[in-house]
């Protein structure tokens, strides 16, 4: 595959901290509101336009993509934004910053003790995502989309960064190596405590073997950010359509290209994402454990919280107890025998219990289920489930098993993976 350096516009270095936010996504209207209030320089305020407008303004009106667009402007006038003179890779390296032996994020479904994950930000062609060079695993939702669309067209930017991650290349890890021997161009520790350190790539040398590292990629997966990029590349398709009518295309333009953060497969750490019913579907926590029986798993009762250690089995929370779920024989042969999609843990879940016993059909759209990423812990899903509900953990899915659903071109279930940690916006932005 082919990749592209870039001029970004990003904070001045002094600023990094400041500015970088969590995507706009992982956020509702009250928590973005209460975020920005004393964060004036947070790209959330960007990200997040209405945040700007006294609550209960409709979100998605004109004037309030034209905020944004207002805003993004003045941030590059008035000394928070800058732009790079030239075209540049970038390396984003997100890590622990003080692994101690008393860190108890392993035992509440956080990150592992000297975590680290590197990419390389650039430019991938849009014909790549268009043509499935980079790959998807996820369905996206047309309103979710247009929100998007609207934002890009109003800043005439992209600014959320596409999570990919590709299989390990030696001639990639070299040239990243190389050019991280240099001083960062940002170092600081975000609101989550996450080290993050950027690099710049600008010299033609330099350039050149990243390319030709990157030729021996065969293609790339969409990590995280299937909304984004669907959005970014719906407004590339449509301003590369009125360029054609127009009688001005070239090929060069930059809206014929989408930035991406693409990570090395080895570095990425998936977490689970568990679910929550909010009721037992009018089962008794008896007769709940006997349907799941029934079905297929075997059930013991815990004296603590379950976080599955392996496929095929779960955790239930009920009634004030864990118990651990594993699937039998004819369950597991099932999923042996099903399709990449099919046989992971959580369309095995689907199947075999959310929707016979507890009446989810739908996962996509039944009030009744919610989804917990694993970096929130089991505690959580306690709360969440009450004495009325359902909360069950799942193994968290591997890297291989998205890459083998892409490949097959299959989607996954609704929730089926949690990246952590999230990338933060604001960092890069690519005019087109």
């Amino acid at each position: 595959m082919q990749i592209h350096p870039f001029a970004a516009v990003r904070p001045f270095a002094g600023k990094a901290a400041e500015v970088a936010a969590l995507p706009y996504d992982v956020f509702d209207e009250d928590e973005a509101r209460a975020y920005v209030q004393d964060r004036p320089h947070s790209f959330l305020n960007i990200d997040r336009p209405e945040t700007q407008f006294a609550p209960g303004a409709d979100p998605y009106a004109p004037r309030v993509y034209g905020r944004a667009q207002a805003m993004f402007e003045a941030w590059r006038r008035n000394g928070i934004f800058t732009q790079d003179e030239g075209p540049c890779f970038y390396l984003y390296q997100l890590s622990d910053p003080e692994p101690s032996a008393d860190d108890t994020r392993e035992k509440t479904g956080g990150l592992p003790h000297g975590w680290s994950q590197t990419g390389i930000v650039a430019c991938c062609a849009l014909d790549d995502f268009a043509d499935g060079v980079i790959k998807r695993h996820e369905k996206t939702r047309e309103e979710k989309e247009l929100d998007r669309i609207r934002h890009i067209d109003a800043l005439d930017a992209q600014t959320g960064p596409i999570f990919c991650t590709f299989r390990d290349e030696e001639a990639v890890a070299a040239c990243m190596a190389r050019s991280m021997e240099a001083d960062p161009l940002y170092d600081f520790v975000d609101a989550d405590g996450a080290r993050e350190r950027v690099w710049r790539v600008s010299e033609p040398s330099e350039l050149s073997a990243f390319a030709a590292a990157f030729s021996h990629v065969p293609c790339a997966y969409i990590a995280d950010g299937h909304h984004r990029a669907a959005s970014a590349v719906k407004v590339g398709l449509a301003r590369r359509d009125a360029a054609v009518q127009s009688g001005s295309y070239t090929g060069c333009e930059p809206f014929n290209f989408v930035m991406t953060v693409l990570f090395p497969a080895s570095e990425l750490t998936v977490l689970a994402y568990n679910r929550v019913v909010a009721d037992r579907a009018g089962l008794t926590a008896g007769e709940l454990l006997d349907r799941v029986a029934e079905a297929g798993f075997a059930v013991e009762k815990s004296d603590s919280a379950v976080e599955p250690g392996c496929r095929r089995s779960f955790g239930l929370f009920t009634a004030g107890s864990w118990y651990l779920l594993t699937a039998g024989e004819k369950l597991c042969a099932a999923a042996d025998a099903a399709d990449a999609a099919d046989a992971l843990d959580a369309s095995l879940l689907q199947r075999a219990l959310l929707d016979p016993v507890l009446g989810i059909e739908n996962p996509r759209l039944d009030a009744r289920i919610s989804f917990v990423g694993g970096i929130r812990g089991t505690r959580e899903l306690e709360r969440r489930a009450g004495e009325d509900g359902v909360a069950i953990t799942l193994h968290a899915t591997s890297v291989e098993e998205l890459m083998a659903v892409a490949d097959a071109r299959l989607l996954m279930p609704p929730k089926s993976t949690w990246f952590e940690p999230k990338l933060r916006s604001g960092l890069f932005a690519h005019l087109i």
